[in-house]
Parts: C-alpha cells; sequence; structure tokens
C-alpha cells in the first residue's frame, strides 16, 4: 500500500510547492518589478502618511469635496458587497429616490445615475465625470472658488476608456480631492 500512497504524497507535495509557494512568489516578484504601485495597492501617501489606495473608495463628507457613490458596505473593504436588491425591489426604489432628494438638495442638479446608485462592491473609487462635474458649484462655494476653475480641475482629472477602448471616461474621488485641496485650499478651522 505504501507503494501507492508514495507517489501521491510526493506529487501533493511537488505541486503543492510549485504552485502554492513558487509560482506565487514568481507573480508577485514580476509584479513588484514591472508594476510596484500597483502591486502595492495603488496607496496614496501625503506628509509620509497613507491617506488612501486609488483603487478602494472612501467616504468624503462636507460641500467642499467630491462625493463617491454610495457605499452598501459603508465603503468598508473588509467587507465589500452589494446590496442584492433587484430592480423591482420596493426597498431600492425607495433608497434610490431618498439618495436623489438628498443629492439634488446639496447640489442643485439632476442627479446622474450613479450619484444615487451603489456600485457592485460599494467601493468603487470612481464616479463618472457628468457626476463630478455637478458637483463643482457646491464645491465651489464652499471653498470660495470660482466655479469654472473647479470645473476646469475636474475636467483635467477626468480619466479615459483604457487603451482607448475599455470602460467609459471617469474621474478618481481621492485623487481629484487631493488636487481641490493642493489648488484650493481651504482655511483653517476657526479663522
Amino acid at each position: 500500500m505504501l507503494t501507492h500512497l508514495r507517489p501521491a504524497i510526493s506529487l501533493t507535495v511537488l505541486f503543492t510547492l510549485l504552485t502554492g509557494v513558487a509560482y506565487p512568489l514568481a507573480m508577485t516578484g514580476i509584479a513588484q518589478l514591472a508594476f510596484p504601485a500597483a502591486a502595492n495597492g495603488s496607496l496614496i501617501e501625503r506628509d509620509g502618511t497613507v491617506i488612501g489606495s486609488a483603487l478602494i473608495a472612501q467616504p468624503f463628507a462636507g460641500a467642499a469635496w467630491l462625493h463617491p457613490r454610495p457605499s452598501a458596505s459603508d465603503w468598508n473593504a473588509a467587507g465589500t458587497g452589494a446590496s442584492n436588491l433587484g430592480p423591482t425591489s420596493a426597498a431600492l426604489i425607495v433608497a434610490v429616490a431618498e439618495r436623489r432628494a438628498t443629492w439634488e438638495a446639496e447640489n442643485g442638479a439632476a442627479a446622474p445615475i450613479d450619484a444615487v446608485t451603489m456600485s457592485g462592491s460599494g467601493l468603487d473609487p470612481d464616479i463618472s465625470p457628468a457626476t463630478a462635474l455637478a458637483q463643482a458649484d457646491r464645491i465651489a462655494a464652499a471653498r470660495g472658488a470660482d466655479p469654472a476653475a473647479i470645473r476646469a480641475l475636474i475636467e483635467g482629472a477626468v480619466q479615459g476608456r483604457t487603451l482607448g477602448l475599455y470602460g467609459e471616461p471617469s474621474v478618481n474621488v481621492l485623487l481629484t480631492n487631493i488636487a481641490l485641496d493642493e489648488a484650493f485650499p481651504m482655511a483653517p478651522a476657526g479663522n
């Protein structure tokens, strides 16, 4: 019986080492050499402190910042997921109507669809250019800036389609908010 088990055990150990250790290490090494920023999570640092990732949305509240899409997981990367509500769900219809009313009251413009609906993961870092531009007047008023300058900054932050073919143009919320802070800094509280 040992003659039958020895090859099976040997192959199991060999393929475990090959596919479970050697291959992942090789892919990690290649990724670190070819795409170091992406391999490390596309982390964004400010003054030596990691403030987020270009790949994961985070909540932004307040009139001075670009707001992301709604999130079913409250932007918690440890527990991502969608609401699993279908298009005929009464709860979804009510939630979208509430988000629409809130968004339109804050921004004074019709709400684009991605401003009131959640992404599949709940962590989509990007919004459509229409959603970003519709927030420009609110941001300008909160920062005491020219609305045309805010719109120009947002238009400059639009990322095109991948390879010119895939996906839709988008605006990364975190990167754009960082650019807003740099271009139009707000006075510290209490001044």
